[in-house]
């Protein structure tokens, strides 16, 4: 068994403390406090640097779960952890994981040194945002893979070297694909959430992906749950695994207040609202993405700003979205179950379910937004007549007894179980959803098309207001001059614009006395129309200048040529159209063989 450091530095397997610690995994769940009362993260056998790192974020004392954990797994044994929801499983797993990759070398180019493998992306940010500054306290550089992003910035860190990977099985799937990821140096693997995994349908990813890793490396497991398709992981992957289990499968909701609200069907929405205009943060979950984006844009319509999560929205989009409910811009946030699991949000006091869960495991998981790590918390869920047998049956299942209760909109006993209250009523604003247009600035939360007081988009300028094309003062654009500010097309006196030429300069189809232009020909040669006599342009006329159809007497009709004049090729023949005496075309007249135009009423090898 692999051991990262001196193992007379960890507590051992007959310590007394160590089974003290083991006998308290199997009794109902403790507080931090109480856990800490006899251990502490050094006591434990963490590295100092850690403990320091960990002091300066304020976290000295370890959660039972970590209490139980970190022993094990410091000293490279393989872990089964189970523990109540907002327990702390993330700082039970990350801290040895750090603390073994830290003692080691770094990470050779597109070989990491660690996998931690979650079922989705706000899952990996969450848990690489919980290590990244405990990472930087000991020199270990964390990057996530995850889908929903560009690729080019997980391969650049992939190719410098970094020990720790955070991923979701199918972005990593891709990566080892393109050939810039190899786990051949792997010396830990994480599971965290694995039950969800197994759900999710990731069990065959994640069993490729722990087939490529070295055998007998070490392996920590940790989920809500440990039963089903997890096991089939643990028999295969897993050697000599130890559990941890710190509470029973309910008591992850044992401490919340649990309300079954029974609705007429007509109600569903007005009470929704009304709880979604409660003071303090609310998750309100919903079935289908579908009814998610309906449900946001109902509550925007009466006044209530909440934001949609679920799986059919951009990664940047839902990473917005959970910030702003993070930081209270915002105090509802309705999702699917893809936020369901492993997301923590302080300060969650109501978890409201609209479309009850069918699954009691996804129940406890929703329900585990609120009261985390020894919060108070309530959860409420709308049930109509129809779905009343079914959702005493799931809850039965989950080991919740609920206590039930008729209300209708604006009920005062709503009010007093959930804070419900009228909403305002002035609709909210939907702000755009889609992504800043690729090279945007960024600097504070702006969307395509909004912009905060005094922030420029395209188009925008500042102080006088130019657009496209518009310069200031004393500036050029195309076709502008240095002297004076000039517009499209405006010339100060003396400046030339196309076309446009000073006495004496040529312009297109000017020709000074002499000079020839396209078509023209000096005397003697002819062009279509021309006639040797004199200068003449495309439609000049000799003396007696004559119009289309006008003709002096005896004058012949475009094509018509007098007696020996010849066309391109030299002929003094008829040219097509022509016609001799007797011979009639269209338009032809009888008397003297008069084409439109003549009129003396000849031929035209007589008409001079």
């Amino acid at each position: 068994m692999t051991t990262f450091a001196d193992p007379s530095t960890f507590p051992s397997a007959l310590d007394p403390t160590t089974a003290e610690e083991h006998d308290a995994a199997a009794e109902p769940a403790a507080s931090p406090e109480s856990a800490g009362d006899t251990r502490d993260f050094a006591a434990l056998g963490l590295p100092q640097p850690l403990v320091r790192a960990l002091a300066r974020q304020g976290i000295t004392t370890p959660f039972e779960i970590q209490s139980a954990t970190l022993p094990d797994a410091l000293a490279g044994r393989d872990v089964l952890g189970r523990g109540q929801t907002g327990s702390g499983k993330t700082l039970a797993f990350g801290l040895p994981v750090l603390a073994r990759v830290a003692a080691g070398a770094a990470a050779r180019p597109l070989h990491p040194r660690a996998l931690v493998l979650v079922p989705t992306r706000e899952l990996a940010m969450q848990v690489n945002d919980a290590l990244l500054p405990l990472g930087k306290a000991v020199g270990v550089f964390l990057k996530t893979a995850v889908g929903g992003v560009p690729y080019d910035r997980q391969i650049d860190a992939l190719r410098r070297g970094v020990e720790i990977v955070v991923a979701t099985p199918g972005r990593l799937g891709d990566l080892i694909e393109r050939g810039v990821c190899r786990l051949d140096d792997v010396e830990v693997t994480v599971l965290d959430e694995a039950d969800q995994m197994a759900d999710m349908g990731f069990l065959p990813e994640v069993t490729e992906l722990l087939a490529k890793t070295p055998a007998g490396t070490q392996r920590l497991l940790f989920s809500a749950t440990l039963d089903g398709d997890v096991d089939t992981l643990v028999k295969r992957f897993m050697t000599d695994p130890v559990t941890h289990s710190t509470a029973p499968p309910t008591a992850a909701v044992s401490t919340m207040d649990h309300h079954m609200l029974l609705i007429p069907p007509q109600d569903k929405f007005p009470v929704v609202a009304s709880i979604a205009a409660r003071d303090g943060r609310t998750m309100v979950f919903a079935r289908t993405q579908l009814g998610v984006d309906r449900l946001v844009s109902q509550l925007a319509a009466v006044g209530v700003r909440a934001g949609g999560l679920h799986g059919g929205k951009t990664q940047r989009m839902r990473t917005r979205t959970l910030a702003e409910f993070r930081e209270g811009r915002m105090n509802v946030l309705v999702a699917t179950d893809v936020a369901a699991r492993g997301i923590h949000v302080d300060g969650v006091s109501l978890v409201l379910h609209v479309d009850p869960p069918k699954d009691p495991k996804d129940y406890l998981h929703r329900a585990g937004r609120t009261a985390r790590a020894g919060e108070s918390g309530a959860v409420a869920t709308l049930v109509l007549p129809k779905q009343r047998r079914t959702t005493l049956a799931m809850l039965e299942k989950a080991g919740v007894e609920p206590e039930q209760t008729r209300v209708r909109a604006g009920d005062p006993t709503l009010t007093e179980l959930t804070g419900a209250r009228e909403p305002s009523g002035v609709p909210v604003r939907e702000e755009p959803e889609e992504p800043r247009r690729q090279g945007a600035r960024s600097g504070g939360p702006r969307r395509f098309g909004d912009r905060p007081q005094g922030e420029r988009r395209f188009s925008d300028r500042p102080h006088g207001e130019r657009r496209y094309g518009d310069r200031p003062h004393g500036e050029r654009r195309f076709s502008d001059r240095p002297q004076g500010e000039r517009g499209y097309g405006d010339r100060p006196q003396g400046e030339r614009r196309y076309g446009d030429r000073p006495q004496g300069e040529r312009r297109f189809s000017d020709r000074p006395q002499g000079e020839r232009r396209y078509g023209d020909r000096p005397q003697g040669e002819r062009r279509f129309s021309d006639r040797p006599q004199g200068e003449r342009g495309y439609g000049d006329r000799p003396q007696g200048e004559r119009h289309g159809g006008d003709r002096p007497h005896g004058e012949r009709r475009f094509s018509d040529r007098p007696q020996g004049e010849r066309h391109a090729g030299g002929r003094d023949e008829r040219r097509d159209g022509d016609r001799w005496q007797g011979e009639r075309r269209y338009g032809d007249r009888f008397a003297g063989e008069r084409r439109y135009g003549d009129h003396d009423g000849r031929t035209p090898a007589r008409a001079r």
